[in-house]
This record gives structure tokens, C-alpha cells and sequence, in this order.
């Protein structure tokens, strides 16, 4: 076993984090005194508590606990759960199945647990990294309260930190390990946010480096000086991290833009996508108030796409700080947006005469391309005619 699961809580008391659902007064403490068990998603990043709080619930409500991987497990081994969660029911049990990474489960998959947490044959704890609301089926979603988690704070894990170095029992106290302030702010810069990948390093640090205190640059080698970035290319932060990217070039905050455009390329995304979503950011928030954009933008689509990593960076860095700092403006979106809007109020208004294509006398004698003029001294039509049809002859 490893320290982080040696050092798991066992009490709600013990657990750290989550104030905002396990602390005085809020829902989870709420829960609990009325003895009302309800099924819940919790969604959150990597080590911030789901599997612990839900282990903690179980043993809070004297229920068996079961627990399933999104990942391994399917429709067999649910089965296997709910026949022994009907065999407790007998007893007046309760039973509880924990999900864990339960967005990994499909449609069918989720469909088949669907009657059994209806019915209350078993309470439901799934635990996701991604946004239930794309990956869970919406009949799941309303039999289930959504609770977000968030990653520990830096007090959070200071406090684990403190805990794991001094515990003999269960933790590290053994070895008599120390850290100073700046070990710790490396620490909490690589676990972002995750008491897993905290303690992990914390063990290694205790188990393969023979001095007793524990320095910034072991940390830096055990992460070997790599970031631990919370990204996924088709996870909610993949979104969360595009969206704050677009938004800030729009709103001219370079330092912002740069440093989210740091952090996709980070996360191992291809330069490319970045620069696809320039070109269209040259077009929707600068336009025609600064036609070079769309050429910036181009050229450094054309350059990454034969220029690889880590190079790539630096033409990427060229287009954000010239489209951050270009005048915006939204007059070509909101020109497709009103055009748009205007045919899907009139789809179907046919086109007038003078402007049609005659490729034969019949068409011509009917008045096809009539009063249209295209010579070197008037290219347009005659006696005011509008281009538009005639019934959307003013929209401007």
C-alpha cells in the first residue's frame, strides 16, 4: 500500500478540505444528522477527497460499501453489487456503490444502474473529473445531488504535509524528516492541488534520499522538473483553459493570454489547435480593424504546421501578442450574425430577374440579367434596382 492510502481518514473529523460541504453547518453535516442518504455525483479534480469522503459516508451510516472502476468494470460485475445489495436490504442495510471515474461508463452502462438507484436497492456515489452534466445520463443526473469539490488549498495540504511527517503509525514519522517553507511552496507548486500526488512525493522523498531534511531541489528531482498540469484534450479543463485564453486576447490581457497559452501547450496539446482557434480570432474580434491579423494569424498557422515543438512556442507567442494588442472589433460577427438571422427569417425570396444568369435566349427573353451593366465605365444596375430581393430590398 502507499502512504496515501495508509493515511486515508478514518473520521469525518480527520478529514481535511471541502469546508464548503463537510464543514459546520453545510450539506454534508446536514445529511448526516438527519440519517437521509441520498445519491451523489462528485465532481472534481484528481486527490482533492471524493474516494476518502465517500468511504467516510459509509462507515457514518453503518452501510456496506462497494466500489467499481468506470474504467474496468461493466455491466457483470454491477449486477454481482446489486444482488447482494438486495440481500442486504433483508437486514435493513443500506448499500453503497461508489463509482469511481464514472463518466467512463456508456450510456448502456448507466442505464443498467438507473433502476436500482431508482428504487433504492443502492445509493449511489459516483466520483468524476468531468463535467457530469456532457458525461452522465440526465435520468442519473436528477435522482442525484451534484456536489463540486475543488482542490485543496495550499492550507489544506500543509496540514496533510504536517501530518504525514509526523505520524510514526501510519505516515512517515519514522524516518524524522523535516522541510523548510520554500520545500513546502515546491511542493504545493508540482502537486497542484492534489494530496495524492503530494504524499507520493513526500514517500519518495523519505524513502530514497538519505539526508533528514527534505530540500526544494529533491522535490524538483522527483517531479523531474516537469509540472504536474491538470489537462485533458477532451476534458472540462481543456474548455476552461481555451475559453480563459480567447477571452483574454479579446480583452487585451496579454500577460493572461500568454500564460493560458503556456499552460495548453503544457498539458501536451498540439500547437496547431491553438493556432486554428487564431484564425478564427483574427476574423470574430479584430476583423477589418486591423486587416494584418488575419495574415499574422495565417502565417502562424502555416509555421506550426511545419515547425515543430519546442520552437513552435515562440511563433505562437509572435501571433498572441500582436492579435492581444490589435484594435478589436466585432463588425464582421455581427455582419454574419444579422445575415444569418435574416435568412432564416426569409429562407426562400427569389432572386430578382436582372441579377440571374441567362445562358439562353428563353431566359433572356423572359428579363433574366436585364438592367444589369458590367463595362469599364459602370459595373451595378440600372434605375436604383435593389441587389437584395424585393421583399428585403431596405434591411440594412
Amino acid at each position: 500500500m502507499t502512504l496515501a492510502h495508509d493515511i486515508r481518514p478514518t473520521t469525518l473529523k480527520e478529514f481535511i478540505g471541502q469546508e464548503h460541504l463537510v464543514g459546520k453547518g453545510k450539506v454534508i453535516e446536514r445529511m448526516i444528522k438527519s440519517g437521509n442518504l441520498s445519491s451523489m455525483i462528485f465532481w472534481g479534480p484528481p486527490g482533492c477527497g471524493k474516494t476518502t469522503l465517500a468511504q467516510l459516508l459509509a462507515k457514518q451510516f453503518d452501510a456496506h460499501f462497494y466500489q467499481l472502476s468506470g474504467v474496468t468494470s461493466g455491466k457483470e460485475d454491477l449486477l454481482k453489487i446489486v444482488r447482494m445489495a438486495q440481500e442486504h436490504t433483508l437486514f435493513q442495510k443500506k448499500t453503497i456503490l461508489f463509482i469511481d471515474e464514472i463518466h467512463r461508463w456508456n450510456k448502456a452502462q448507466q442505464d443498467a444502474l438507473l433502476p436500482y438507484v431508482e428504487n433504492g436497492t443502492v445509493t449511489l456515489i459516483g466520483a468524476t473529473t468531468e463535467n457530469p452534466s456532457f458525461e452522465i445520463i440526465s435520468p442519473l443526473l436528477s435522482r442525484s445531488r451534484i456536489f463540486v469539490f475543488y482542490p485543496l488549498q495550499e492550507k489544506d495540504l500543509k496540514k496533510i504535509t504536517v501530518h504525514a511527517l509526523a505520524d510514526a503509525k501510519r505516515g512517515l514519522g519514522t524516518y524524522g524528516k523535516i522541510l523548510d517553507t520554500k520545500t513546502f511552496q515546491a511542493l504545493y507548486a508540482h502537486s497542484s492541488g492534489d494530496a495524492r500526488v503530494l504524499l507520493n512525493a513526500l514517500e519518495i522523498a523519505c524513502m530514497n534520499y538519505s539526508e533528514k531534511k527534505i530540500t526544494a531541489q529533491m522535490i524538483t528531482e522527483i517531479f523531474q522538473n516537469r509540472e504536474h498540469t491538470l489537462y485533458d484534450k477532451k476534458g472540462e479543463m481543456h474548455y476552461n483553459l481555451i475559453s480563459a485564453f480567447i477571452k483574454s486576447m479579446r480583452a487585451s490581457e496579454l500577460e493572461a493570454a500568454l500564460y493560458y497559452m503556456v499552460r495548453i501547450l503544457e498539458g501536451g496539446e498540439k500547437p496547431e489547435f491553438i493556432a486554428r482557434r487564431m484564425l478564427i480570432f483574427a476574423s470574430e474580434d479584430i476583423g477589418l480593424a486591423d486587416r494584418a491579423a488575419s495574415i499574422v494569424a495565417n502565417q502562424a498557422f502555416s509555421a506550426v504546421s511545419v515547425i515543430g515543438m519546442p520552437e513552435a512556442q515562440l511563433i505562437l507567442a509572435h501571433a498572441v501578442l500582436y492579435l492581444t494588442r490589435a484594435k478589436k472589433s466585432r463588425d464582421v460577427a455581427n455582419a454574419l450574425s444579422q445575415a444569418q438571422s435574416l435568412v432564416k427569417q426569409y429562407p426562400n425570396e427569389p432572386v430578382p430577374l436582372y441579377l440571374r444568369n441567362a445562358p439562353t435566349k428563353l431566359m433572356k427573353d423572359l428579363g433574366y440579367g436585364k438592367d444589369y451593366v458590367w463595362s469599364e465605365d459602370f459595373v451595378g444596375v440600372n434605375k436604383n434596382l435593389t441587389f437584395l430581393p424585393e421583399s428585403i430590398k431596405n434591411k440594412k
